[in-house]
């Protein structure tokens, strides 16, 4: 709906006059012209706007580039900055309860005890940190992974640190997924070790992990009849160091969930829980590739 562009006739062979053919073949011919100038302009703009979207990407690239070295740089201060002076608070008071607990009296003894203990769990949240860390800045190396192996694995892990606790573990045989090795596992390794833990308190604990449907799309999912969780609270479950439980209630650093979302992130697929106070939670979750029932129908 505009003029771009004049096109002129200024005479036709032998003298003849323009007939109405005539005119018909040059407006279809404008047209086509009209067309063509048309489209090379918007190509000559698409390669403009990619030129810039390129250098954009570029720009982007060296800032995460440098923020992942930034972030790699805090990393090394943690580990190591943060933990000398707190071996230092670790190991004198250990001297003072060893060489001086007998001129204190109980109350001066439990303060070094607490003292001690904060001390740990300090390290126990560094240690949460950088592994939060690594999860994202570690390569991705790709491959068949067979998460009932894995989980059978963990779960034996987990039976042997504590062997006189009677649990019920139901696993679904030949589920594979298609991810990194070390991340999926380290997934595993936190949702399964959240499910032990809060099924400590139960009569007869129940972890079950199986390929199941989530609104219309196949998940894994992990499902305990633990301590649950108020589904009110849900958004929290996933922010590093957020807890639902005190840690009198459960031990615990409050990055295990944190550190799974970003694993699941990583891979480009989701996680959804479910759970209600006092009767169990499930965590749904889903990689890139739609191959949970894929692998378990191949085994």
């Amino acid at each position: 709906n505009k003029i771009i562009g004049g096109l002129s006739g200024t005479g036709k062979a032998g003298g003849k006059s323009f007939t109405t053919r005539d005119m018909e073949l040059l407006t279809l011919f404008s047209h086509q012209v009209s067309v063509a100038i048309e489209n090379a302009r918007l190509f000559q703009e698409i390669q403009q706007a990619m030129a810039s979207l390129e250098q954009r990407v570029q720009s982007r690239t060296q800032e995460l580039e440098l923020a992942n070295q930034e972030l790699a740089a805090f990393s090394y201060s943690v580990s190591h900055d943060l933990r000398a002076p707190l071996r230092s608070i670790d190991g004198f008071s250990q001297a003072l309860l060893e060489d001086y607990g007998a001129h204190l009296d109980e109350e001066g003894q439990g303060y070094l005890e607490r003292l001690r203990a904060n001390a740990l769990r300090m390290g126990e949240l560094i240690d949460a940190m950088l592994m939060l860390s690594r999860v994202t800045r570690t390569d991705l190396h790709q491959a068949s992974v067979d998460l009932s192996a894995l989980a059978l694995n963990i779960t034996g892990k987990l039976q042997e640190a504590e062997p006189d606790r009677s649990i019920t573990l139901d696993i679904e045989p030949g589920m594979l997924a298609y991810g990194d090795p070390a991340l999926l596992d380290a997934l595993l390794v936190n949702l399964f070790s959240n499910a032990w833990k809060y099924t400590g308190n139960v009569a007869h604990p129940h972890i079950k992990f199986s390929t199941t449907e989530l609104n219309g799309k196949d998940c894994f999912c992990v499902r305990d009849n633990g301590a649950g969780f108020n589904m009110a609270l849900a958004d929290k479950l996933f922010k590093p160091f957020q807890r639902l439980h005190t840690a009198r209630e459960f031990e615990g650093t409050g990055v295990g969930l944190a550190t799974v979302q970003r694993i699941i992130n990583r891979h480009g697929g989701w996680i959804h829980a479910e759970g209600a106070t006092g009767h169990g939670a499930a965590f749904f979750f889903k990689l890139a590739r739609d191959d949970c029932n894929e692998g378990a129908n191949e085994s």
